[in-house]
């Protein structure tokens, strides 16, 4: 097939997106597929004609573009498939406020959080105890995150992140273990405990070698697996996703399980969570990479690739 692979664009993931999209090539040429690489950063006013001229395209974007729907938005004009999720899933699960609410309303626990899309006065002060988690709504990676001891503290991160042009979200800290979990298609995959190095997993623990150890299948009682793949699999139904989502926890020592939030294009560099959950149940990275091709077009009403057939998830 001919694939278009996004990868790039100009949100502070960039360089995430670009890792990631050179393993991504590797795996489709393996595959026999014809790649036409497309950064949106440089020829976004060709997104829409070149995208005709293509079977089905691999959105490898992190952020905005890519995230919050708008080349989804693009591709489907164009008549073009592609994995996961379409606009509106995707921007519900960006923006972490709106997909909060609908965590919540389902029934999914979720840590108490305060929502700023302007910075507020001089003399305000959140209505949640310290330590607090002062985040990007729309942000991820763990970049522009900052875990906040005490008042003191709060008016630096809330400089750096609305400095950047962010908006804000205050979250309580909830003390656990942190576990992701993945769906592809409407399989859930094996959880992984993640232990990072530092305090928390941020940027430099998720993509650093040595950053944290990631055990997968996660070493939980069957009945905290089974949750996790529940809360999971219910969070991808919650916001409407499709293809492959991967949705982040922490396990509270007490045995409650908070979710974090749900990202619709999970990184696929060598160091991501996915491609460990996929090869628990026995699928390479090329095989992960050619299901969701193959999900793309199955999702969006085109002919299936040969791999349905020579290469089934185990249940």
């Amino acid at each position: 097939m001919h694939v278009l692979l996004l990868a790039g664009g100009w949100s502070s993931e960039r360089e995430v997106s670009l890792r990631g999209a050179a393993q991504i090539e590797a795996a489709l040429v393996a595959r026999n597929h014809a790649v036409t690489r497309l950064d949106p950063a440089r020829d976004f006013d060709r997104l829409h004609q070149t995208a005709k001229l293509h079977d089905v395209a691999f959105i490898n974007l992190h952020g905005a573009p890519g995230e919050d729907g708008l080349i989804q938005a693009i591709l489907d004009q164009a008549g073009c498939p592609y994995q996961g999720s379409g606009p509106a899933g995707s921007f519900l699960a960006l923006h972490k406020a709106a997909a909060k609410q609908l965590f919540r309303e389902a029934g999914l626990l979720t840590a108490d959080w305060i929502y700023l899309p302007v910075r507020p006065g001089p003399d305000w002060a959140p209505d949640l105890p310290y330590p607090l988690f002062v985040k990007s709504n729309t942000g991820g990676s763990s970049l522009h995150l900052f875990r906040v001891l005490h008042a003191g503290e709060l008016p630096a991160a809330l400089d750096a992140l609305f400095g950047a042009g962010e908006e804000v979200l205050i979250e309580s800290a909830i003390s656990g273990r942190e576990v992701t979990c993945a769906v592809l298609g409407e399989q859930v995959l094996p959880p992984v405990l993640i232990l990072p190095k530092a305090e928390f997993f941020d940027y430099h623990n998720k993509y650093a070698a040595d950053g944290a150890q990631e055990i997968c299948p996660a070493p939980l009682p069957e009945t905290v697996t089974q949750a996790v793949q529940d809360a999971a699999l219910a969070a991808h139904r919650v916001l409407g996703l499709a293809g492959c989502s991967r949705s982040d926890f922490i396990l509270r020592d007490d045995g409650q399980l908070f979710l974090l939030e749900s990202n619709t294009l999970p990184g696929m560099t060598g160091a991501s969570l996915v491609p460990q959950e996929a090869a628990a149940v026995g699928l390479s990275f090329a095989d992960l990479i050619e299901r969701l091709l193959e999900l793309a077009l199955a999702q969006r009403g085109k002919p299936s690739t040969p791999f349905a057939s020579s290469c089934l998830i185990r249940p």
